[in-house]
């Protein structure tokens, strides 16, 4: 007679799930890592390009 398969189970399994919720994924981690960064590149970006638009425009040629 052979005997049965040995199953081998995890007594830790449960508590250790939460490791592999998405919460806790690579990505999320890194997203939540900086959360203002991409409002505050847009931001920044945006002040940039109108403060140089708004410097072209009031340029006066200088009297001496």
């Amino acid at each position: 007679m052979s005997n049965p398969p040995t199953l081998f189970r995890d007594p830790w399994a449960k508590r250790e799930a939460w490791r592999k919720h998405p919460v806790f994924s690579n990505r999320a981690m890194f997203s939540s890592m900086f959360p203002g960064l991409g409002i505050a590149v847009v931001a920044f970006t945006a002040y940039v390009v109108v403060d140089n638009i708004y410097l072209q425009v009031k340029e006066k040629p200088e009297h001496h």
